[in-house]
């Protein structure tokens, strides 16, 4: 679990691809702390370190990871997004943020504003039903709220501390990114789509449903 506050920008060293697999090479500040087996989020993907040399991790991807993040994307040089998994007792920054992209987005505006930028994505219209005005979401493993939501475009802003610690101040038109929605409305359909008529309709009264209990006209 981790709470979409990025912890340092990482850069990739190697990517070394296996078919459709991959293990990443990834230079961090926190790299001689981790241990072989630890969780890290890298542009909002969850990968295990798989090993470490000096400043450097490993981790490994599989195919479809690969093939629905933008991890396949990453050339050598590149920067990415990185944030250890949350322990107990850490504070819950931003929000809860599980490592299990969703599905990539596509970087439609970029706008300077006075306080940072506005970024408008477009999402698959399968994912804008867990999107709502005002709520979280997680771009590049970033959490952040968003601002607007209309048609299947929403925007985002960026204040300047997100603009200096994570990758988003390269974000131009045409970019892809990871995209994470809020995980309690996920939750919540899952819930409701396992609800019968019976368990939906039982705080609902209907003259038949009066009947049913023994009331008649």
């Amino acid at each position: 679990m981790f709470t979409g506050i990025i912890e340092a920008r990482g850069r990739v060293v190697r990517l070394a691809r296996r078919g459709g697999s991959g293990r990443l090479s990834i230079r961090a500040p926190f790299a001689v702390e981790l241990e072989r087996g630890e969780s890290v989020s890298v542009d909002g993907v969850c990968l295990t370190v798989s090993g470490r040399s000096g400043d450097t991790f490993e981790a490994d991807a599989l195919e479809r990871t690969m093939s629905l993040t933008t991890l396949g994307d990453l050339v050598t040089g590149d920067e990415v997004n990185l944030e250890r998994a949350l322990k107990v007792g850490d504070r819950m920054g931003g929000h809860m943020v599980t490592g299990h992209v969703d599905g990539v987005a596509s970087v439609q505006r970029v706008t300077k504003t006075a306080n940072g930028r506005d970024v408008a994505l477009r999402l698959p219209r399968e994912l804008l039903r867990h999107v709502a005005a005002r709520g979280s979401i997680a771009v590049d493993g970033a959490s952040l709220t968003v601002a607007a939501v209309e048609g299947d475009e929403i925007t985002v802003s960026l204040i300047p501390e997100t603009l200096s610690t994570t990758t988003a101040l390269r974000y131009e038109r045409g970019d892809r990114v990871n995209i994470e929605t809020d995980l309690v409305a996920k939750y919540r359909e899952s819930i409701e789509g396992r609800r019968g008529p019976s368990d939906a309709d039982k705080g609902t009264i209907t003259l038949d449903r009066l009947k049913d209990l023994g009331f008649t006209e």
